[in-house]
């Protein structure tokens, strides 16, 4: 009467056993796949990219969500004024992705054979800026000309100096500047500090400023806009990478960076 009791203790053993096994085998599964998923990202290294100094805030988010996507990737920035980043390019310096202010100086890094197929992700407008306290009571464009009054522009072979001589030029408005500032960035804190009454800076740098300066709109007839494109290093080191974040400015999340920092479709 024993043996079949002792003989279901066996069977009931055995499929305990059984159990534990499949059980144990589901989990090494599991843990198998979630870490070949975690694997598929490829991207790693540093991103080095150029980009236009009134690109500085929102390429500085666009990096950090990129990061965030990659977390074995780095992305490095280097920001200045396009013509200079260019002639830092065709010089030989180490970048993966430019990013210029300027159809031109992207044009002539792509006569170089320094980067190809440029594509247009934005566009910027003008705007005039000035203290907090408007010391010098401008108004309009044409308050520019005022005797005495004290202006900060671009220098002229730098995307927002071409593009405010532009704007004064059509408008037939002289202006003999005090400073020539080396990019937008300097004309803009010059304007900050009150060393001037008034500059023509970008409407993106006038946004980003967080109340530093005061913005002056300029009539759609008498402004200008400059477009930029952005383009992979014909020799680019981390050649997958710049790929990857020149796909990531040009998507939905980057346009969205872009616009809430006042930049408009191309």
């Amino acid at each position: 009467m024993r043996r079949p009791a002792l003989f279901a203790v066996a069977l009931a053993a055995a499929a305990s056993v059984l159990l534990t096994g499949c059980g144990s085998s589901d989990s090494t599964d599991t843990s198998s796949s979630s870490s070949t998923e975690a694997s598929t990202d490829s991207l790693k290294g540093t991103i080095t990219v150029f980009a236009a100094a009134s690109l500085t805030e929102s390429f500085t988010t666009l990096g950090k969500q990129f990061e965030q996507a990659h977390p074995s990737v780095t992305v490095k920035f280097n920001f200045g004024a396009s013509s200079a980043l260019a002639e830092s390019i065709g010089q030989g310096a180490p970048a993966d992705v430019f990013a210029s202010a300027s159809q031109k100086n992207m044009d002539s890094a792509v006569k170089a054979g320094d980067v190809a197929d440029p594509k247009t992700f934005a566009q910027n407008t003008m705007e005039i800026a000035v203290p907090p306290d408007n010391p010098g009571k401008v108004a309009a464009l044409a308050d520019l000309s005022k005797p005495g009054l004290k202006i900060a522009l671009c220098q002229e072979q730098v995307p927002c100096g071409a593009t405010a001589k532009k704007i004064l030029d059509k408008a037939k408005i002289t202006v003999t500047p005090k400073t020539l500032g080396a990019d937008v960035k300097s004309v803009l804190t010059t304007i900050s500090l009150g060393e001037v009454d008034a500059g023509i800076v970008y409407k993106t740098d006038v946004q980003a400023s967080g109340g530093k300066v005061e913005g002056i709109e300029i009539p759609a007839g008498q402004n200008a806009s400059t477009q930029y494109p952005i383009a992979t290093l014909s020799k680019a080191p981390n050649a997958d990478g710049a790929k990857a974040f020149l796909e990531y400015v040009l998507s939905a999340d980057g346009t969205k960076v872009l616009e809430a920092a006042g930049f408009t479709a191309p």
